[in-house]
């Protein structure tokens, strides 16, 4: 159980990543091009978040199950965890905040900075797995 958690875990982290790049991608030129916010920007605004949020639970999952943690690995403990809970509530605030606002372009701003804050700590935390752990590799499945 524990490996099958793992690899849904290290896979679904590219799902997350690229939501969050196209997400970004459609803020970033929504907001400074001054274009309407769409559906579609909700939709994939909503996919994000919600896979964002599946990735969050399968990690919970593995934190209480993971002997990494029972070990006292203190980036598994402490860092990964707090980095990638940070991350995810970013996208929440991101997301919510979005939706209160009838200004297109300050729905793009909203989604640009916080969606984009999530993903540089994202990759932050990948990075620093790297690093915790020479046997992973960013693009790897572990």
């Amino acid at each position: 159980m524990y490996q099958i958690l793992r690899s849904a875990h290290s896979g679904w982290r590219y799902l997350v990543l690229i939501l969050l790049v196209i997400a970004l991608i459609q803020a970033l030129s929504g907001w400074l091009g001054k274009k309407p916010y769409t559906e579609g920007n909700r939709k994939i605004n909503l996919f994000t978040l919600i896979f964002t949020h599946i990735q969050v639970l399968i990690g919970l999952v593995l934190y209480f199950i993971s002997p990494l943690v029972e070990a006292g690995i203190r980036y598994w403990k402490m860092e990964h965890i707090g980095m990638m809970i940070f991350a995810a509530i970013l996208v929440t605030i991101g997301n919510a905040k979005s939706k209160k606002g009838d200004d297109p372009v300050a729905k793009h701003r909203v989604i640009a900075l916080y969606f984009g804050l999530a993903l540089i700590l994202i990759i932050a935390a990948i990075l620093l797995m790297v690093k915790a752990d020479p046997s992973r590799s960013f693009f790897g499945v572990s």
